[in-house]
């Protein structure tokens, strides 16, 4: 068994580490730590809670030089909070070494006041695409160009955010040897050419925690049974008692009807969604750190690297449209050594996807609400026994897809790939359009805060 001390690491290092109580090493953290002082590149494939921060931020902070007034590391990140929580990670570090310089570059703060600190460069930037590239490429105040290193974190949601356009624009003006190290939960096809682009022969290191992140988890089924999912949910909230519950909606809208319907009801709520503004979204991460809420609801982005301490629970509003979403869901509690129970409103609609979650090795319980009980439902192995119901996108493409005038063997398979594969590209199509709204509405955005600025 290695442990952290048995790394020849700096004492500010070693001392970090020791505050954090990390004595051995996670899986993804013994592989990618050694490579990254063979300068190889690196792509790092695991679930959240497996402590992939630590094992890009360790190394780097160990191989500053603080003599150097310049620029040495990068690491984007796809969302204000998951930058602001590695730079409270990487404050831990400075606490234990004075010269160490670290700055947070995010959009939603007062630029000028971030352009004036840059004054002095600091030896790592934390921070969000879209500022990165603004504050370097546009204001000429953020000097990159010389960091030896740059982190994409969370890559596969930087892609679906949009932002991959950003980071093709910084890297384009990076050195040559420029060491890459991308992690994320997925690598979808799409982002394979960009990463070909910009990555030298990268080391893959893929640790399969599907079963690690649930371990420690209770994954149970509702039944709605026709009957509102708000309803359902309170009666849920009734029956736990958590020390920090999320509970996931799909959507931001989702979200924020969510938490309105709940405040009116007396519920005291925090919410974590893109509806949010960002001085909202500020206070509100602020307020959750400091455990004013036992129940939070949010959309995915709370589910993808934000940490949030002591989550007992999660109930799922709806089950995710992408799968691994799941994992990164009820991956928010029973971490470490903690239990954590996971409740997923449930219907017969649902059941391809219970299907395919069973697959990757996870556990379901059937759950009925009996009064003030949750008991074993009975009708547990029915469930698997019945029909799969299409769901509308895949009636109407099924329809376009016509049987063949001579039937071959093989046919019904063909025609079923055929179905899904045009199902999915319908889906990526809808997120286009949605990430284009919302590049639309960032755009308009920073038009009116323009604007306010002018009129002051």
């Amino acid at each position: 068994m290695k442990l952290f001390e048995q790394y020849q690491f700096h004492t500010f290092v070693k001392e970090t580490i020791k505050d954090l109580q990390f004595k051995e090493p996670t899986e993804i953290q013994k592989k990618v730590i050694p490579l990254v002082y063979k300068d190889s590149d690196i792509i790092g494939i695991s679930q959240t809670g497996t402590g992939k921060t630590h094992a890009f931020l360790i190394p780097i902070m160990d191989r500053i030089d603080v003599e150097k007034n310049c620029v040495q590391a990068v690491i984007a990140t796809p969302t204000r909070e998951l930058a602001t929580q590695i730079y409270e990670q990487a404050k831990m570090f400075m606490k234990n070494h004075s010269d160490l310089r670290v700055s947070l570059i995010i959009g939603g703060s007062d630029k000028q006041k971030t352009i004036d600190k840059l004054s002095t460069a600091p030896h790592i930037v934390i921070g969000t695409p879209g500022r990165i590239r603004d504050l370097s490429l546009n204001e000429q105040a953020l000097h990159i160009t010389t960091a030896d290193i740059f982190v994409i974190d969370e890559a596969d949601m930087t892609l679906e955010f949009g932002y991959i356009e950003d980071l093709d624009a910084v890297l384009g003006k990076m050195k040559d040897n420029l060491q890459m190290l991308v992690f994320s939960a997925t690598i979808p096809q799409s982002m394979r050419p960009f990463l070909q682009k910009y990555m030298n022969a990268p080391k893959i290191i893929e640790v399969d925690e599907n079963l690690a992140t649930s371990r420690n988890v209770s994954h149970y089924l509702v039944p709605t049974k026709h009957r509102q999912r708000y309803d359902v949910l309170k009666e849920i909230m009734g029956i736990i008692d958590p020390y920090i519950c999320l509970i996931f909606c799909n959507t931001r809208h989702e979200a924020g009807q969510l938490t309105h319907e709940l405040r009116t009801d007396g519920y005291k709520v925090g919410e974590i969604h893109g509806d949010l503004e960002p001085r909202e979204r500020r206070q509100m991460m602020r307020r959750i750190k400091n455990m004013e809420y036992q129940y939070i609801v949010a959309t995915d982005i709370a589910a993808r690297g934000i940490d949030i301490d002591g989550v007992s629970h999660v109930i799922n509003m709806e089950f995710p449209s992408e799968l691994d979403f799941y994992i990164h869901r009820s991956g928010r509690c029973g971490r470490g050594k903690y239990t954590g129970e996971c409740y997923s409103m449930y219907d017969t609609t649902n059941e391809e996807v219970v299907r395919l979650l069973e697959k990757k090795g996870i556990t379901f319980e059937m759950k009925e609400l009996k009064g003030q009980h949750l008991q074993d439902s009975k009708n547990r192995e029915k469930r698997k026994s019945r029909v799969k119901h299409q769901t509308e996108l895949e009636k109407q493409i099924s329809l376009k897809v016509r049987k063949p005038t001579k039937v071959k063997p093989g046919y019904k398979k063909k025609r079923k790939r055929e179905i899904e594969k045009l199902v999915k590209k319908e889906k990526r199509a809808i997120i286009q359009a949605d990430i284009r709204r919302q590049k639309k509405e960032r755009a308009k955005q920073a038009q009116r805060e323009k604007r306010e600025k002018e009129n002051m």
